[in-house]
């Protein structure tokens, strides 16, 4: 007999009870692949030129309590200088600091970290806005309880245990039934779905579609098919859910990453697990297969020693972030997909303002979140401004939040996902429109 190819399947969310094998299984990183063709199949999953009932989503987390303050700088706030002798980032005329270590300003207030200079373009042509001093209310200061929260929506534990993605999907689905049958409608990177994911809408955890065409090895692909085609033949939960999981095996067969090059031949995606899961993304929104939303993460910025400024730990995610969303930005940027995409990065909460003595910063308060994509109300840093002086601070010496994250996703919601029904996706919580999309 010949060898079974391997292949492990990963358990993710459950449909009426009965858990759905997923099998987008991988440790390996994609790299050295040169010479793709621009070559890219059209799946028969959503309707030929339109988007899946409104933008495909995509949120971006930055695991770790990334330091809002040095991602987006307050230039002039004098204070931020005061408690940052060390990790502060020059201001943009500051002559004293080499070019390429200053704050790239934005209005005369505000500024990027200089790697994240690359989202400059996007800014300019008005598809990047920032909102600032912006979280959520709980100030516990703890990763797990903060993640737990935002991911589900809610203030407190009390809360449906569901995401605020999965509940998103949920309405959508009961004010449109049968829209969008997609069985690559929401996808989480990573082993796991994201937990904003949960909820009864079926997700599917990817790693690497290309690891899925096992090698190159299409007779065994075929054999593991015919067998579990007939393990999951009958009309039980089970052979439902099995079956659902072959479709997306059929889908994912007719993509392959290792052939795909951006339309904009200069395009370069990091070489790292970030940039090819957004290169991944691109692939399937280019591809018609139905996406609607993808969350994909970035870990690392638990930052309480040897941060960096300028240069250092922080400063190298940021260049990798930074040059992760500029390359999407571009590839993605032709006139068929710049205004059907909206693109979402937040954080748990932010960073102490005062430096510490290890050259860190420790948990903070408020954070940021970037809005990208056609319909953004960009070229701004939205958001009100709290200070960071003594008597401006909140607990310990934190930035305030005075922006909610939920104010800033209901928008979304409402605006690019055609989803007015932000009273059952954040219960408990009523949302104010600021503006921050057109």
């Amino acid at each position: 007999k010949p060898p079974m190819p391997n292949f492990t399947p990963l358990l993710s969310s459950t449909v009426a009870g009965v858990t759905r094998l997923k099998f987008f299984e991988s440790a390996s990183v994609l790299v050295g692949a040169v010479d793709w063709p621009n070559w890219m199949p059209r799946l028969a999953f959503a309707p030929q030129h339109s988007a899946p009932r409104g933008d495909t989503l995509i949120v971006v987390f930055l695991r770790g309590a990334a330091d809002c303050l040095n991602v987006v700088v307050p230039h002039g706030d004098d204070a931020y200088y005061a408690k940052r002798p060390t990790l502060g980032i020059p201001r943009p005329d500051d002559n004293k600091a080499k070019a390429n270590l200053r704050a790239v300003d934005l209005d005369g207030f505000f500024g990027f970290h200089p790697n994240l200079k690359p989202l400059v373009p996007a800014w300019q042509a008005g598809d990047l806005a920032i909102v600032h001093a912006c979280g959520a209310p709980d100030e516990s200061r703890s990763h797990f309880r903060a993640i737990e929260l935002m991911e589900r929506g809610v203030d407190d534990e009390r809360g449906p245990a569901s995401g605020w993605i999965g509940r998103h999907l949920a309405t959508l689905d009961m004010a449109h039934p049968g829209q969008n049958r997609s069985p690559l409608r929401a996808i989480g990177l990573g082993q796991l779905p994201q937990r904003s994911l949960g909820g009864s809408v079926p997700v599917s955890a990817l790693r690497s579609i290309a690891d899925f065409h096992l090698g190159g090895d299409l007779k065994a692909l075929a054999q593991m098919r015919a067998a579990l085609n007939s393990l999951y033949s009958g009309d039980d939960p089970l052979s439902i859910v099995g079956q659902e999981t072959l479709d997306i095996m059929d889908a994912v067969q007719a993509l392959d990453p290792l052939r795909y090059t951006p339309q904009i031949t200069n395009t370069q995606y990091p070489i790292t697990e970030f940039g090819l899961g957004l290169k991944q993304i691109a692939m399937l929104i280019k591809a018609e297969v139905g996406l609607e939303v993808a969350a994909i993460d970035l870990g690392g910025w638990d930052t309480h020693f040897a941060q960096g400024g300028s240069e250092g730990l922080m400063a190298g995610l940021l260049k990798e972030l930074g040059d992760g969303l500029a390359a999407f930005h571009e590839d993605t940027a032709d006139a068929k997909h710049a205004g059907r995409l909206t693109i979402v990065t937040m954080s748990e909460f932010g960073r102490r303002v005062q430096e510490n003595g290890s050259l860190g910063t420790d948990h903070g308060h408020g954070s940021l979140m970037m809005l990208m994509g056609g319909h953004v109300l960009g070229n701004k840093v939205h958001g009100q401004w709290p200070g960071l002086a003594d008597g401006q601070l909140v607990g310990p010496g934190d930035l305030a939040v005075t922006t909610d994250y939920r104010d800033v996703l209901a928008e979304v919601c409402v605006k690019r996902l055609n989803n007015p029904a932000v009273e059952q996706i954040f219960p408990d919580y009523k949302a104010t429109a600021r503006g921050f999309l057109k």
